[in-house]
């Protein structure tokens, strides 16, 4: 994909519409999606009542313009959000979109003032303006402003940094993907070197897995988001915004290690499975029995969370209450042996063939992520490590999934 990228392109403008409308509505803090020249891609979420009266200048409109565009170029420059204040003295932050170190744009969010840190070193992105102080209205409505800890606003920055470099990233995975797909398929004509192409295949269904944590996911948390702010003035808001942005910033920045410490794994399931408990409340409950001295096992990237995401999804969704899932870990002397367990009603002989052999037939899709566990297993330690599936199929029978890392292992030589 060597042809200058748009962010447009990459994901379609009601997607992003839709990602901004929900973080927007949850976090009470007004937002915007421009383009890498500064130009609006989306409809402004939550604006100020003191902003859109500003806007009705054309000079300060003007001097707005400005610090939107300014704001997104100083993103660019660290590559990380730019927190600051616009001319108003209110603050905004920018964070900006790159992918593959092209920038594509910025999320423009903020308009709000300082609770606590007003002593912090926020510097003007243009110079002051106080004409608005002239002005009754203005100053009537500028007595309205949003107050937020400054703590709030920098989570909801890097939240909604990682999430925007999740959903590009993933947008062009996917081209890049089909892309390569094309590629192997002619090199596969041509040449006929088999071993080749299945080395090639595990490498995209490696990085197909690290993106495998749906759209579908991704707004079940967006929305359990806006039901804790409405309902709890943001009590758990941030505690859920937390375990979100640390499971995309594992995906992304981790997503090229094929082998990474089972200790990663585990917090990137921790995060997973405290997301769904506060989303599903009393439905279900967790136990995580692993004992600390198997944190620094090698195991491939991505292996527990599509296993216990199949839990979730087949064994606590489609219950009321009473769902369970424990996971547990113990050695035999030579290999970690991990079992991630539910009490739901398990699943048939046929199933769980066709799940390992990336047959099964969910919804008119194909499932692969057991698939893909099972044999990057296999591929790193040998047929022996495949994964294990027994259940009963009656009601509460529940399903076990069992893998195992050897104690020792070392990926030079393996």
């Amino acid at each position: 994909m060597g042809q200058s990228l748009r962010l447009q392109d990459l994901i379609s403008v009601e997607m992003l519409q839709k990602v901004q409308d929900n973080f927007s509505g949850a976090t009470g803090i007004a937002m915007i999606i421009v383009d890498d020249h500064g130009t609006p891609l989306t409809t402004p979420s939550n604006f100020s009542a003191f902003c859109h009266a500003i806007r009705t200048s054309a000079d300060r409109r003007d001097l707005c313009f400005r610090c939107d565009d300014d704001g997104g170029r100083r993103a660019l420059l660290t590559g990380e959000p730019s927190i600051y204040q616009c001319h108003s003295g209110l603050v905004d932050f920018a964070a900006p979109i790159i992918v593959r170190d092209q920038y594509l744009g910025a999320v423009i969010s903020g308009q709000v003032l300082l609770r606590e840190g007003r002593d912090l070193p926020l510097a003007f992105i243009s110079p002051p303006d106080d004409s608005w102080k002239q002005d009754p209205h203005l100053r009537a409505l500028r007595e309205k402003v949003q107050e937020i800890p400054y703590q709030k606003l920098r989570s909801a920055a890097y939240a909604l940094f990682h999430m925007a470099a999740y959903l590009v990233e993933e947008s062009y995975s996917n081209a890049e993907s089909q892309e390569r797909s094309a590629q192997d398929l002619r090199v596969m004509e041509e040449s006929k070197r088999r071993l080749e192409l299945e080395k090639s295949l595990r490498e995209a269904q490696l990085q197909a897995l690290a993106y495998q944590v749906n759209p579908h996911f991704l707004f079940n948390v967006l929305n359990t988001i806006g039901r804790l702010a409405l309902k709890e003035r943001a009590h758990q808001t941030e505690e859920i915004l937390y375990a979100f942005s640390d499971m995309m910033r594992y995906i992304l920045k981790k997503s090229r290690s094929q082998i990474v410490p089972f200790q990663n794994e585990m917090e990137h399931v921790r995060n997973y499975l405290n997301i769904q408990k506060i989303r599903m409340g009393d439905r279900f409950t967790f136990a995580l029995d692993v004992d600390r001295r198997y944190d620094y096992v090698l195991c491939p990237f991505m292996v527990l969370q599509p296993i216990v995401e199949n839990s979730i999804n087949y064994a606590i969704e489609p219950r009321e209450a009473g769902g369970e899932i424990r996971i547990t870990a113990r050695d035999d002397g030579r290999d970690l042996i991990l079992e991630v367990l539910d009490n739901g009603d398990g699943v048939d002989a046929e199933t769980v063939r066709t799940a390992l052999a990336g047959t099964a037939d969910q919804h008119g899709r194909t499932s692969i992520g057991l698939h893909n566990v099972d044999s990057r297993l296999r591929h790193f330690f040998g047929d022996a490590y495949g994964l294990q599936i027994e259940s009963p199929h009656i009601p509460g029978g529940g399903t076990r999934v069992r893998m195992r890392f050897p104690l020792q292992y070392d990926p030079c030589n393996g």
